[in-house]
């Protein structure tokens, strides 16, 4: 019975990853019809052989009238499609703003055109996406999206959606109750660091229809992606363990781990201990019999969290356990490991620790992302994480805030410079490992169109050429405008991350708060003449959906950066004890709020009301639903209950969000304000505060309908707070 169960798991892995094959050109083809429904008929797709190293390439030519796409998988055809759809038919496909403004017969090619890439991989998602922004996601948006990542070249995709349903399983075949399941399983909004270690059962409990049902969402993620040529990253076992493992195995081996944000500790099993190994066996095993599996594993210890001791022998043990335990099930097991720890945690991950955890696991089964390479590339000072294979990645977004920030010139050029370093080691790949994703699109073109080249990448012939794709014709002040962006937001310098409005901290007469950290990169009077050269370049290009947003977020943008001067403002004449001023002040800060949630309304992007009622639609009962709405509520305000260390960390200025909870909040600190001035006392600022964590743990919890469709003309609105707003703004910074 042991040898035929053995028998049956071999088979099982042999195939794993080939179930439900659908030849390539199929899948292409399907894809190319959900593109462009109308013109699929004038492309033709031959298959070619897949190039002799991983590295993929195609050919694009014209015959008869019609495009010809030659690939050897789903993705480079893909890939094909979109180098012609941007190339010679001047189109673009964001999340944020989309052209597809085909003629009705498409432009043929005077000549062949080869593409390779040289990167074997082009990585895709971090662990906190799928919490700041797919939370909600259902099979329609992740079509989309995969598509999406086939037009742009991914191939190794992070697929952890419904890895629940096989812990489920798991332990409830080791004999786990679905009580201790309940105090396990965060809820849906907070899976990204549950799945990491961080947290336990926070914004549950999770219903059992969740479970079911995103096991079925997750068979089709990775059957699609699969069908496209992809190789989904996969879950393994890092030791992250029920709070009721201690009690059915107190013999083992738990080392209790605190995030240090206001959540209780969670339970790591040591890899030392022999359950280490039969957990996570059992896990891949489960997994691999649900899913399938194309031999990538992401694990990531320590997450945030340091191991409890530096000890190198200890590291290197610890390694060598993780790496083995995805052995024992799958020899062509391959270790994907994110290496934000040697960033965020530098006091601990010295040289002798990093490649300690690193050196006894040989070099082709492990691949490090050097996770935020365009902050700081950790690859520079690891000799290039010590013969592993690794990835160049950009981060980018933290949280899912809104913000017009990066770091541009080294997004064009650093992928190439490392390509050719000879110190650079064993770089295999590009990625995105982005927090949140559905913002700022043209640095997420500009990374991906590394893809099919070697060399940096000139931003003044590529900047016009994306701006002319974007909206459709070319636009010398849209040109312009961008330059200047590019100068200023996108200039990457002083901060780590994009600024925030101190709009969306909790109220205060500081400039900042704890995660409202404003500091700007640029001057803010530098933005101004973007915003003028879009309001004028609007009379050409309204009509275009990517300008539409384009112009609302460097709107936004100004209108964000304007809360600082104001604050100021009003500051000063509450401590001047001027109470006309002060009034007066704060009442244009308060309108500042109003005007911005109206000019964001005009796009669905910027509203609460789909991140709402996308999580409202997964609940079968009105209990769940309301669960979900207030994981939903949570995650972008308190990230945790009303003590929480976190909260506004995933702040977003959204319409609703804006004027229902940000607005609220510095309206009641206003009164406060107000109140002392008239009363000629110092304000209960202690009793504010706990005053407003009531009312925000309330509103949490609240249950209310928002706007799930956009209001008013993007260009109307903008251009009337252009006007009403760009001489006041202008003379605030003088």
């Amino acid at each position: 019975m042991i040898q035929k169960k053995c028998i049956l798991f071999i088979l099982l892995l042999l195939s794993a990853g080939t179930y439900a094959q659908v030849k390539v050109t199929d899948a292409a083809s399907a894809l190319i019809k959900r593109v462009v429904p109308n013109h699929s008929s004038q492309f033709i797709l031959e298959e070619i052989s897949a190039p002799e190293s991983a590295k993929d390439r195609f050919e694009i030519e014209s015959r008869k009238g019609k495009i010809v796409l030659r690939a050897a998988n789903g993705t480079a055809f893909a890939s094909a499609l979109y180098f012609y759809l941007t190339e010679y038919a001047h189109c673009q496909i964001t999340w944020n703003g989309t052209n597809l403004n085909l003629p009705k017969v498409l432009p043929v090619l005077k000549e062949k055109v080869s593409r390779n890439s040289p990167y074997d991989y082009r990585y895709y998602l971090n662990y906190c996406t799928f919490s700041y922004s797919m939370s909600w996601w259902d099979w329609e948006r992740w079509e989309k999206e995969i598509d999406w990542m086939a037009m742009h070249g991914i191939n190794m995709p992070l697929a952890i959606t419904g890895q629940e349903y096989t812990w489920y399983h798991v332990y409830k075949d080791m004999g786990f109750s679905d009580k201790d399941m309940s105090e396990f399983f965060s809820g849906p909004a907070f899976f990204g660091w549950f799945y990491m270690g961080n947290l336990d059962a926070w914004g549950g409990p999770l219903p059992m229809s969740w479970i079911n049902n995103h096991k079925d969402l997750q068979l089709k993620i990775v059957q699609r992606e699969r069908e496209l040529g992809m190789k989904p990253v996969l879950p393994a076992f890092t030791g992250h363990v029920p709070a009721a493992f201690k009690k059915k195995y107190p013999a083992a081996k738990l080392k209790t781990a605190n995030w240090t944000n206001g959540f209780a500790d969670t339970y790591i099993l040591d890899a030392d201990d022999p359950m280490y190994a039969e957990v996570g066996r059992k896990f891949l095993q489960k997994q691999t019999e649900v899913y399938g599996t194309d031999h990538l594993y992401s694990a990531d210890t320590f997450n945030e969290n340091e191991p409890p001791t530096d000890d190198p022998a200890y590291l290197t043990k610890l390694g060598k356990g993780i790496y083995e335990n995805m052995k024992q099930v799958d020899t062509a097991a391959t270790w994907i490991m994110q290496g934000w720890l040697f960033y965020s945690d530098k006091k601990f991950w010295k040289q002798p620790q990093i490649e300690a955890l690193l050196k006894d696991v040989p070099n082709d089964k492990m691949i490090i992302l050097d996770l935020a390479t365009e902050i700081e590339p950790v690859w520079k000072t690891t000799n290039a994480f010590h013969g592993k294979q690794w990835i160049w990645n950009m981060l980018h977004n933290f949280g899912g805030n809104l913000s017009i920030f990066g770091r541009i010139d080294g997004v064009a050029n650093n992928p190439a410079l490392a390509l050719k370093d000879p110190k650079s080691g064993n770089l295999r790949g590009i990625g995105l490992t982005m927090e949140a994703i559905e913002q700022t699109p043209i640095l997420y073109e500009l990374m991906t169109s590394h893809t099919w080249r070697d060399t940096p990448i000139d931003l003044k012939e590529w900047m016009p050429f994306y701006l002319r794709n974007r909206y459709g014709q070319p636009n010398a002040k849209a040109n312009a405008a961008w330059d200047i962006v590019s100068k200023t937001a996108f200039n990457g310098k002083t901060i780590r991350d994009g600024a925030e409005s101190i709009i969306v901290g909790r109220p205060t007469l500081d400039s900042t708060t704890v995660w409202t950290r404003t500091k700007l990169n640029y001057k803010a009077q530098d933005l101004l003449p973007a915003w003028k050269l879009m309001v004028e370049a609007s009379d050409a290009v309204k009509n275009s959906d990517g300008f539409q947003y384009d112009l609302i977020d460097i709107s936004r943008q100004v209108l964000a950066n304007y809360a600082a001067p104001l604050q100021r403002t009003w500051v000063k004449a509450y401590r001047d004890k001027d109470l006309k001023a002060f009034r007066s002040s704060s009442k244009a800060y308060l309108t500042l709020i109003s005007d911005m949630d109206t000019l964001l309304a005009t796009r669905k992007d910027f509203l609460l009301g789909p991140w709402i009622a996308d999580a409202r639609k997964w609940g079968t009962t009105a209990q769940e639903k309301a669960l979900y709405e207030m994981n939903a509520r949570d995650l972008v305000t308190l990230w945790g209950d009303k003590e929480s260390p976190l909260h506004e960390y995933s702040n977003r200025q959204w319409s609703g969000l804006l004027n229902d909870f940000y607005r609220v909040r510095w309206q009641k600190y206003f009164a406060m304000l107000d109140k002392a001035l008239v009363d000629g006392k110092e304000p209960d600022f202690d009793g504010f505060t706990a005053q407003i964590k009531d009312w925000e743990w309330n509103w949490v919890n609240t249950q209310k309908p928002y706007p799930v469709k956009a209001t008013g003309d993007p260009v109307s609105v903008a251009r009337k707070y252009f006007k009403n707003y760009n001489s006041t703004i202008t003379k605030s910074y003088q």
